[in-house]
């Protein structure tokens, strides 16, 4: 790893061994994409008070005030900048049982983009009052999903099956107390503030996508011919050779403003208080656990963790409903929810700490204590990893070498080209083409330059990473047939 010169005393102590090294994943190839401002974000965590340890997965890249693709451990310590400002992105899927060849004809595929798109909007703005056949509620019901998370009143008063909670990584986040009151209270401490006066609007986002790298994409699931991953595939309720579908998004515009807000506070107390920032990073702010700040932080965490579970299972319900007005008596189960920018407490080696995930996925193995009355105790749970439309994404199961990384992997492919360059460098027409050849249709007129499959690092030596280092192994391989895509800049 090439290190950055620096001034800063503590990143001085790690170049001199008095801290322990950050952990890299990566082949070499891997390891050459990532760029100096990843390896600084890096050293900087590392440097950070409280942190026990860095780990920078295959796909990292810049990010705010920590790497995109990284995992920060600290036993005493809340950082915002390794959860980011879209609290708890997450990825679902859902397995339909449907076999591929139904949807081969491209009509038939045109009809779920638009049933799909008559329920669930995209872009940064956008709401259910957005289009024609969203599901809208009062703003009370709005209220107790993010107090009260994915509870069975709320999943009734939003039309969710109840049984889907049972496949989420976490389907309720409570409060620093552990209790939903802290939510409540605190919810209702901040609304009277200026930066919440669009409450009401941001709750009409549930149930939508967002804009930028967040997407729903159809995919026909190929699960890979091994008996562990055959046990894993009935386990999971995937199904080989039939339709599913992957969804990408977050806590949209409320989850962004409680982030936002967050940093703001918390920079204007460092500078009240004298106290430096990490490497001079500005937006790798902190506070100790336990602390009136940390509280509140994670108070906020949690509500915006809320709105996102709420908002998947709702995306995932509407796609259902849009698939069965295509395909009427189609049935569909529910695979998995997993996060990939949140903040949870968990016992590894030992001892309980805060394990940060900035674009990094949980990876707990077969027989991890954690696991215990769940579905996924024999197995593992699913790790449900994009990569790009034309090279696939995959189903992954944690290994128990995953312990090395506090049991997490890479949350995707990863970004190589930032998305201004993206637009300076990539040619639109043959990057529609390229969407063409592989028969993937999408609900916009031009793929986003910025999202296109050449922005991303190599999937194949992504996993490639993952695999030799024993954190996983494969499962299933999906391969998309459309995408819902908006063109505006990303959420987070």
């Amino acid at each position: 790893m090439k290190l950055i010169p620096t001034e800063n005393e503590a990143i001085s102590k790690l170049v001199s061994g008095a801290l322990p090294p950050v952990s890299v994943i990566g082949t070499e190839a891997i390891r050459a994409t990532f760029s100096e401002t990843t390896l600084q974000q890096t050293l900087n965590a590392r440097s950070a008070p409280g942190v026990s340890d860095v780990i920078l997965n295959p796909d990292a890249h810049e990010g705010y005030g920590a790497p995109i693709g990284c995992v920060m451990v600290s036993p005493s310590h809340i950082f915002p900048g390794p959860v980011g400002v879209d609290i708890k992105c997450s990825m679902s899927l859902l397995q339909f049982d449907l076999p591929a060849e139904e949807i081969q004809k491209k009509k038939v595929r045109r009809a779920l983009i638009d049933a799909i798109c008559e329920r669930t909007p995209t872009g940064p703005g956008q709401g259910q009052r957005s289009v024609k056949k969203g599901r809208m509620f009062s703003l009370e019901v709005y209220r107790r999903a993010i107090i009260q998370g994915a509870t069975e009143e709320v999943c009734h008063l939003f039309g969710i099956p109840f049984s889907w909670t049972d496949r989420c990584e976490d389907s309720i986040h409570y409060g620093h107390d552990h209790t939903s009151d802290a939510l409540q209270r605190r919810l209702e401490s901040i609304l009277p503030r200026p930066y919440m006066r669009n409450f009401s609007e941001k709750m009409m986002q549930f149930g939508s996508y967002g804009g930028g790298n967040h997407f729903g994409e159809c995919e026909i699931v190929s699960v890979v011919d091994s008996e562990k991953a055959r046990k894993c595939a009935e386990v999971f309720g995937l199904k080989d050779g039939n339709v599913a579908f992957l969804s990408h998004c977050g806590s949209r515009g409320f989850g962004n403003i409680l982030a936002t807000e967050q940093f703001k506070i918390l920079r204007e107390k460092f500078i009240s208080w004298r106290i430096p920032f990490p490497g001079g990073d500005k937006n790798l702010v902190y506070a100790p656990v336990g602390s009136p700040e940390a509280n509140d932080y994670l108070d906020d965490m949690a509500l915006g963790a809320n709105f996102a579970t709420v908002n998947h299972l709702l995306i995932n319900s509407l796609v259902l409903e849009a698939f069965q007005e295509v395909f009427p008596g189609v049935t569909a189960n529910f695979v998995y929810f997993i996060s990939h920018n949140i903040a949870r407490r968990e016992v590894w080696k030992g001892q309980s700490v805060l394990v940060h995930r900035k674009g990094a996925t949980r990876a707990f193995p077969a027989g991890h204590d954690a696991l215990q009355g769940t579905p996924f105790f024999q197995t593992g749970h699913p790790i449900l990893l994009p990569g790009n439309p034309c090279g696939g994404s995959a189903v992954m199961v944690g290994e128990a070498g995953a312990e090395l990384s506090a049991y997490s992997i890479n949350h995707g492919a990863g970004r190589m080209l930032g998305r201004k360059n993206a637009f300076r460098v990539l040619d639109q027409r043959k990057v529609d083409d390229q969407m063409l050849a592989n028969d993937i249709l999408v609900n916009c007129r031009t793929y986003p330059l910025d999202e296109a499959p050449a922005v991303y690092k190599d999937f194949e030596e992504v996993m490639r990473s993952v695999k030799q280092a024993g954190l996983a192994s494969e499962v299933a391989r999906l391969k998309a047939t459309f995408v819902i895509k908006d063109g505006d800049k990303a959420d987070d």
